[in-house]
């Protein structure tokens, strides 16, 4: 009973907590994850109830969709072995128990795409940051916008279209001069990429409990594609996107580097 006890109070033992560790392919991610090996034990992945994800931005998308797919969605505490790093915390072998012990949780819900194809074929797929609707040729898309069944905006000449969550709103929507959105903020924003007509059109701020629905005009002629994070959909005729609520995701950070707190000083960066 006595070395039981001892196994879980061991801070090197993160089996006993319920983490299991994985790391995307690069080379700075598999030198850490062989550095964390050696230093701490760790569940295995399939038994696990929670992770640590060793990458960049990517590769935590990556992780959060593998779950939505398996259906088992668990707390996930990322750091960064990649670039910009925004979904994950600072890289550091020190104190990491106690790092995970008291790490802030915070929930997002993904959206959910339906596309359908210019053949009829229906596809779904959830996005984490964003769905992006992008011209595939030369030649602009033009796309209608419905918002809860209403046109609201019959024809948008433009590069594409994209809504995003307020965890992605400083991802591609920031790029695209669109706004970032706290994270608390039940909000979507609807932003033009490089948009053409009409011209004073910045985007929208919605509501996130609303059913968005983009129709491509000129489809085989103007070919546009949908893209639910890193999931592309090909040759779409309408795309319709909602929050989906019934599915909640954890992100676990250090707490004087909380997800919330970089969405919101993002507003302040020169």
């Amino acid at each position: 009973m006595q070395q039981g006890l001892a196994n879980v109070t061991d801070p090197r033992d993160l089996a006993a907590r319920g983490f299991a560790l994985t790391a995307s392919p690069t080379e700075a991610a598999q030198a850490a994850e062989k550095m964390l090996r050696r230093r701490f034990s760790w569940a295995n992945e399939g038994d696990a109830t929670a992770l640590v994800a060793l990458g960049g931005d990517g590769f935590m998308l990556q992780t959060l969709h593998a779950m939505l797919a398996d259906g088992s969605p668990r707390p996930v505490f990322g750091m960064n072995r990649g670039t910009v790093g925004f979904l994950m915390n600072e890289w550091r072998l020190d104190r990491l128990g106690e790092r995970l012990d008291g790490a802030k949780r915070i929930k997002v819900a993904p959206l959910a795409m339906t596309a359908t194809t210019i053949d009829g074929e229906v596809l779904t797929n959830p996005a984490i940051n964003e769905v992006s609707l992008l011209r595939e040729t030369r030649q602009t898309a033009k796309i209608e916008i419905c918002v809860n069944g209403r046109v609201v905006l019959p024809e948008l000449v433009a590069d594409g279209v994209l809504v995003a969550t307020p965890a992605g709103s400083t991802a591609y929507n920031l790029s695209a001069n669109g706004p970032i959105l706290p994270l608390a903020a039940r909000m979507l924003a609807l932003t033009p990429i490089s948009p053409f007509r009409p011209r004073r059109w910045s985007g929208a701020i919605l509501p996130d409990d609303v059913n968005i629905q983009f129709r491509v005009l000129e489809a085989p002629n103007r070919p546009v594609s949908a893209v639910a994070d890193q999931f592309e959909v090909r040759d779409v005729a309408t795309v319709g996107v909602r929050l989906d609520r019934s599915v909640e995701l954890t992100l676990l950070f250090d707490p004087e580097h909380a997800l919330d707190e970089r969405i919101a000083m993002e507003q302040f960066a020169t």
